[in-house]
């Protein structure tokens, strides 16, 4: 067998770069496309991919370059780019080195993003009011993401390193592709049915098309209904989908997802033991002071000598008989002073002195009805004459019904009379 004519992989692939970089055709490409899976690396390079409706390419562009921009580079965003295609050895993909990038506009997803975001921004499903709370101590843990993959990994492995008194039940749901949203939302309705305390619903990073089933309104809704607190826990760090603002609370990555879901059992032991000692020093604390003020009682002057005390005491209600006594007598003698004043009164000396005056006046009140009785007059032969009951002034006041004449010592009634003028 000859083996002179087989090429190493190493061997290729510097063939083929050496072909790309010694093409004209390659050394400047001006392309168009769509952002996708961008990230900013600490040293300051990009590296994202650029896509149209069928293709997609990697590209990269250094930190020397990246500088020269003057917008920042988002997911879905249209650009113009210009630089050179080469292989990368390592991979042996092929890739664009940008050296120069400007706007077209914003892709179709990302617009989609925006107003969908913007509809239930107004509709009310990202209000912090909605926002329920997260269990500090969870006994089972709800889980909506793929069965396989680097996400349920992390999430179980984190949740068992940190709280494993903790359950938990996968619910394993489609988290890409045309059927993917749906099967989330019904996965989030399925956990009602669950006596669950918490739900984290994500998957791992991938780009915007990837992630797009949590930017679907159906899932945002299917969060928002939930009864279940919901943890989301999409993509990397700087990824954000609807999912992230309807959720009661986002997580960076599915690993951090699971320990803001569970404390560190490690923690709370440490915890306990420290509220412990702070316990028992409290205690002894305690019991020290109040030995000490017991002590302090037991020293006390009036626990040595209690007669004291009584003695104070005794004096005290002495002090005060004694002055209830002095206010008795000044009383009685008040009261004697005030009697001896009435009883050398002239009015009960004499009482006379008062009872002639009132009898003159009494006697002359006598006289003066005498003088104004009727009787009286009627006595000197006078008469008063009366018809049904009324005093006849005037012989013209006299009907035809009889009169009655009323003399001091009787009446009479006239009949027949006759009008003498």
């Amino acid at each position: 067998m000859n083996q002179d004519k087989y090429l190493t992989i190493s061997a290729l692939t510097k063939y083929l770069k050496f072909k790309f970089d010694t093409d004209d055709h390659l050394r400047t490409v001006f392309l168009k496309g769509e952002i996708s899976n961008f990230k900013a690396h600490t040293s300051g390079h990009f590296y994202f991919s650029l896509k149209d409706e069928a293709s997609k390419i990697n590209a990269i562009m250094f930190a020397t370059n990246a500088k020269k921009v003057n917008f920042v580079p988002t997911e879905g965003m249209k650009v113009f780019v210009t630089g050179r295609i080469s292989i990368y050895e390592a991979t042996g993909g092929y890739q664009i080195y940008v050296e120069k990038m400007e706007q077209d506009g914003i892709g179709d997803l990302y617009v989609a993003f925006e107003k969908l975001k913007q509809d239930l921004a107004k509709e009310g499903l990202f209000d912090p009011a909605h926002k329920k709370p997260i269990p500090k101590f969870p006994v089972r843990i709800g889980i909506v993401t793929a069965p396989t993959g680097a996400a349920i990994k992390d999430i179980l492995s984190t949740i068992k390193r940190r709280f494993p008194i903790c359950e938990t039940i996968l619910f394993p749901a489609l988290v890409q592709g045309e059927n993917a949203a749906s099967d989330i939302a019904n996965k989030i309705d399925m956990a009602a049915q669950y006596q669950i305390d918490t739900l984290i619903v994500g998957r791992g990073g991938g780009s915007i098309e990837d992630l797009w089933p949590f930017n679907e309104e159906i899932v945002a809704r299917a969060i928002y209904h939930s009864t279940i607190p919901i943890i989301s826990a999409i993509g990397h760090e700087i990824d954000y989908t609807i999912s992230d603002f309807v959720s009661d609370l986002r997580a960076p990555t599915p690993t951090g997802a699971a320990e803001i879901a569970v404390p560190n059992l490690v923690d709370l032991i440490s915890h306990i033991e420290q509220l412990k000692i702070r316990l028992k020093e409290s205690v002894l604390g305690k019991l020290n002071y109040n030995k000490l003020l017991l002590d302090s009682l037991k020293s006390s002057y009036v626990i040595k000598t209690p007669m004291v005390m009584y003695e104070n005491k005794q004096q005290k209600i002495d002090l005060m008989l004694s002055k209830i006594s002095t206010l008795i007598e000044h009383k009685i003698e008040n009261s004697k002073k005030t009697l001896e004043f009435l009883s050398k009164n002239h009015i009960l000396v004499q009482p006379q002195h008062i009872y002639e005056p009132k009898k003159l006046e009494l006697k002359q009140l006598i006289e003066k009805l005498e003088l104004l009785n009727p009787m009286g007059v009627l006595k000197r032969g006078y008469t008063l004459t009366y018809q049904n009951d009324q005093l006849i002034q005037s012989v013209h006041d006299i009907g035809d019904e009889p009169i009655e004449i009323q003399f001091y010592d009787g009446k009479i009634i006239a009949k027949e009379i006759e009008k003498v003028e």
